[in-house]
C-alpha cells in the first residue's frame, strides 16, 4: 500500500507535467517561429521581426482585425444590456427554469450551437454580415453572462434598495447609484469573458460570416488553405497575448468582485 501512494506520488505530477507539455508546447513553438527569419518555418535562421511588420502592411489583415473589434464590442456590449436586464427582471417573477436555457450555450458544443444559428438566419432569411456575426457571438456570451451576474445579484442585500426607495429614489436613480456600482465587477468580469471569447471564436464565426465580412480567425483560416505564410505565426500571437492580458484581467476583476461581495 505504501508503495502504491510512493508510484502514485511520483506518477501523478509527471503526468500532469506531460498534460501541460502536451498543451502548451505548441504555442511555444509558434511563438517562437513567429520570430523565425525563415519563410519556411521549418529551421530556425535568425531573428526578424517582418512578419509583425506585414501584419500593418496588410490591407486584408486590418480589415479582418477591424470587423473582429467590431462584432467582438458589438456582442459584448449587448451581451451586458440584455443578459443584466434579464437578472433585473428576474426578482418580479418566479421561477429558475428559464436560466437553464442560458447553460445550455455552455454545454453544447460550439458546431451545434453554430450550425443552429445558421439555419434561424436561413429560415427567416436575414443576410449574413456584421448583424449576423455580432447575433452569435451575443447567444454565446449570454451563456456567460447571465450566470455571473446572477451570482453576483443574488448575493446583493435587497434591503439596499429596499433602502434607497424609501428614501425617495426612483427606480432608475437606484440602479444607476445602487445596483450598478454593485454589479460593476461582475459586468466588467462577464464583459472581459465574452470579449475575449468572442476574438477567439471560430465556428460561430465561419458560420455567420458573409464572403466580405470575415472575422480574423476566418481569415487565418482561408490563409492556412492557401499557403502556409509565417506571418500567420505572427497573427496567432498577437491573438494570444492579447487573450492573456483579457485573462489576466478577467482573473482581477473576479477577485475585487469576491472582495466587494464578501465585505
Amino acid at each position: 500500500m505504501v508503495r502504491r501512494k510512493k508510484i502514485a506520488f511520483l506518477l501523478i505530477p509527471l503526468f500532469v507535467f506531460f498534460a501541460y507539455l502536451f498543451l502548451y508546447l505548441p504555442m511555444l513553438v509558434l511563438v517562437t517561429f513567429s520570430f523565425n527569419d525563415s519563410p519556411i518555418s521549418l529551421k530556425w535562421v535568425g531573428f526578424t521581426l517582418k512578419w509583425y511588420k506585414n501584419i500593418l502592411a496588410s490591407p486584408e489583415i486590418l480589415n479582418a482585425l477591424w470587423v473582429s473589434l467590431i462584432v467582438a464590442f458589438g456582442a459584448t456590449t449587448l451581451s451586458l444590456l440584455l443578459g443584466t436586464f434579464f437578472v433585473l427582471s428576474s426578482r418580479w417573477w418566479k421561477g429558475s427554469f428559464l436560466y437553464h436555457i442560458f447553460y445550455t450555450n455552455i454545454i453544447l458544443p460550439d458546431i451545434i450551437l453554430a450550425v443552429s444559428i445558421l439555419s434561424i438566419f436561413t429560415f427567416f432569411k436575414i443576410p449574413l454580415g456584421y448583424g449576423s456575426l455580432i447575433a452569435g457571438h451575443t447567444v454565446i456570451g449570454l451563456g456567460f453572462v447571465v450566470p455571473i451576474i446572477k451570482a453576483r445579484f443574488n448575493e446583493l442585500d435587497p434591503a439596499l434598495t429596499e433602502a434607497s426607495l424609501d428614501l425617495g429614489a426612483g427606480y432608475i436613480k437606484t440602479f444607476f447609484s445602487v445596483l450598478l456600482p454593485l454589479l460593476t465587477p461582475a459586468l466588467i468580469a462577464s464583459g472581459l469573458l465574452v470579449f475575449t471569447l468572442s476574438l477567439d471564436d471560430f465556428l460561430v464565426a465561419f458560420f455567420c460570416s458573409s464572403p466580405t465580412v470575415q472575422t480574423l480567425s476566418v481569415y487565418v483560416y482561408s490563409m492556412i488553405k492557401a499557403i502556409v505564410d509565417p506571418t500567420i505565426n505572427a497573427i496567432s500571437t498577437c491573438l494570444l497575448f492579447v487573450s492573456s492580458i483579457l485573462v489576466l484581467l478577467l482573473s482581477f476583476f473576479k477577485v475585487m468582485d469576491r472582495v466587494i461581495s464578501n465585505e
